[in-house]
């Protein structure tokens, strides 16, 4: 057997995201069980990497702040309602500057829902969940493949960000098993961290001094910290664009569904945003091409909605919902 064969592995999804956070060297894994994402908690459990299960999932996010307080990489992963426990964590996150990753197996909800059905119904959730205003990076994975590969970019987006980096997966994605090859991917260490001014309690404020009303501090904060953002993300710029010159529409998919409309290639040109915030910005000068702007996606709308205000045009939704994906229904939403 060649060496290159003995890096091909037969992986679920989320064993597949355990690979990727051993490669990019986790330090401390947090969380709360919850389907379809407990194998990712299973299977750290099963390796020598510092492993707490907390009574629950806000808990779990603010334990993963402590942990990488310390310099640890530091995951946690969860699905719908978990992920609703954590947005606060996650605006305390990002207002405090400390890296983390966050894995959301995106399952029917609300609430209870379908557990075991998939869904990208947390997309709202994942860009404007928490209070205030944030500016998250987040990726979204379409296979085994990608789900192990991401989850060591979503380490390395969170450590020079200084932020926490949400990866959304489904339970198709999740639970579905390819073949994984391992790659060599560069690892990002952050810079500096604590500092004798660093300000842990989430308060606006600047160089360790609060300013609660200080309309001006809040600006220059704000301010500070999407520029940030928007400059980390210009390193993770992932998409795909498959340009079919017969075609005046433009289909926009993502995650396990952009693998049924990959299927209508022939029909029309498809983009599929690996990171799903910041938008990408190629996206506008792309879609001026097209008459029409198509965005499929398992929910009732939510990225169509958030393309509209970023493209400044209508864009027809075909959601895809109830947890199942049926290339037929696929085929006729599209061409209705």
């Amino acid at each position: 057997m060649t060496e290159k064969r003995k890096e091909k592995l037969f992986l679920q999804g989320n064993e597949a995201v355990v690979l990727g956070a051993l490669q990019a060297k986790i330090g401390l894994y947090t969380g709360y069980p919850i389907t379809p994402a407990s194998e990712i908690m299973h299977g750290i459990a099963r390796t020598e990497v510092p492993f707490f299960q907390a009574e629950d999932e806000i808990a779990a996010i603010l334990s993963l702040y402590g942990a990488s307080m310390t310099g640890a990489k530091a995951m946690t992963a969860t699905s719908g309602p978990g992920f609703n426990l954590m947005q606060e964590g996650i605006g305390f996150g990002h207002r405090t500057e400390i890296p983390a990753v966050i894995i959301d197996v995106q399952r029917v909800g609300p609430g209870t829902g379908m557990p075991t059905r998939a869904s990208q119904g947390d997309i709202f959730a994942s860009c404007v969940g928490s209070a205030g205003d944030f500016f998250p990076i987040v990726f979204s994975p379409n296979s085994p493949q990608e789900a192990y590969e991401f989850t060591i970019h979503s380490f390395n987006a969170a450590e020079e960000s200084l932020s926490p980096v949400i990866m959304l997966l489904d339970a198709y994605i999740g639970h579905g098993y390819e073949t994984v090859m391992k790659k060599e991917i560069p690892l990002k260490t952050r810079k500096q961290f604590l500092t004798k001014t660093r300000h842990f309690t989430s308060l606006v404020a600047e160089d360790g001094i609060p300013k609660t009303t200080d309309r001006l501090a809040y600006r220059r904060v704000t301010k500070r910290l999407k520029e940030k953002q928007l400059s980390v993300a210009k390193h993770y710029n992932f998409y795909d664009y498959h340009e079919n010159k017969k075609s005046d529409t433009l289909v926009i998919s993502f995650g396990s569904l952009s693998r049924a409309v990959a299927a209508f290639k022939d029909k029309f040109s498809l983009f599929r945003p690996i990171r799903l915030f910041p938008i990408i910005e190629q996206l506008k000068t792309i879609s001026k091409k097209y008459k029409k702007i198509i965005v499929a996606e398992m929910n009732e709308g939510q990225y169509a909605t958030l393309l509209e205000s970023f493209l400044k045009r209508e864009v027809k939704r075909v959601p895809i919902t109830g947890g199942e994906i049926r290339l037929a229904e696929v085929r006729k939403a599209l061409l209705k």
